[in-house]
């Protein structure tokens, strides 16, 4: 069965200077109107967004009030659950206690998350148990037992379609989640993975031939890749970390796509200043396709693909 219809889609996070998930200060309603604004006329038709929060709230309030022509992908980010001395950056061993409390935050997001889905039903196209909680270096991990008891409830209580947001790698151990869900969502970055730009595209090609093959009755999607514009990041490519390259990437992802019917959820809309570390140049604050100030990148501005940007 497919789910998408036709149309192009990208994950979004509104945080602004000032602003950000960790302090609990979201955009207003009128600045997530312009965003959302700029996002349906640049032929935006689904977005995702990545908690069922007051952020995420605001958007599904605009897009109902304004008629926008989106629809919406909403899922949890668990916090960890358990401790994993795998991450290169945890510097902190959580308690039992800590970690349990943590557990009852992700049971009441899921929580959340049901009441808007269907508060929302016209609005929240797909709901999601998690994003990314099952990496050997991940931070915040949950058990693939704790994912399947999420897609069990959002099955139970939503009549959207249920993903998980995940790695193109780590689906491969995920078989008894695969039987639940009803979307198969991946990630692939090829700039994290050092891959130069001229094979980035055989690189996101091979990880969806990879998961199709391995679960050839789920529908596959992308619901991560996208390309950084400044990073400081050994791990990249530098002389390929720019806007060009940005825009030459993408447009071949989306060409490919188009051409074989794949959902791709492009990373990302606005560039997110309260990401990673102080360093202008840190790649997580620059992934966006538009600046901080809600302008396009100067490299988007010099012409179009299919009638859109």
């Amino acid at each position: 069965m497919k789910y998408w219809e036709n149309g192009k889609g990208i994950c979004y996070s509104g945080y602004r200077e000032g602003q950000s998930p960790r302090t609990g200060i979201c955009p207003s309603y009128e600045e997530v109107s312009e965003d959302l604004n700029i996002l349906a006329a640049d032929g935006y038709r689904y977005i995702r967004m990545y908690e069922p929060n007051a952020h995420a709230r605001t958007a599904l309030r605009v897009i109902r009030d304004e008629a926008l022509p989106l629809k919406v992908m909403l899922g949890i980010d668990p916090k960890r659950e358990f401790n994993n001395i795998g991450c290169p950056w945890i510097k902190e061993t959580l308690s039992a206690s800590l970690l349990q409390k943590n557990a009852a935050y992700n049971d009441r997001a899921l929580a959340k998350l049901i009441t808007l889905a269907n508060e929302y039903s016209d609005v929240i196209c797909c709901v999601s148990v998690g994003n990314e909680n099952r990496p050997s270096w991940g931070e915040d991990l949950v058990t693939a037992d704790r994912l399947v008891e999420f897609a069990k409830k959002l099955k139970a209580s939503c009549k959207q379609p249920v993903t998980y947001n995940e790695g193109t790698s780590e689906w491969l151990y995920l078989e008894e989640l695969v039987k639940i869900t009803d979307i198969i969502s991946i990630h692939s970055y090829p700039l994290w993975n050092g891959v130069s730009a001229d094979k980035a595209l055989a690189m996101n090609k091979d990880d969806y031939r990879l998961i199709k093959g391995r679960y050839p009755d789920k529908e596959v999607i992308f619901t991560e890749c996208g390309w950084a514009t400044r990073s400081n990041n050994s791990a990249m490519k530098q002389d390929q970390v720019n806007e060009r390259t940005q825009v030459d990437y993408i447009r071949s992802l989306w060409k490919w796509a188009e051409e074989e019917d794949i959902m791709v959820f492009i990373f990302e809309a606005f560039d997110e200043p309260w990401k990673g570390s102080e360093n202008d140049d840190e790649p997580e604050k620059n992934w966006g396709i538009y600046n901080v100030d809600r302008t396009k990148k100067l490299a988007w501005q010099e012409g179009k693909l299919n009638g859109n940007y």
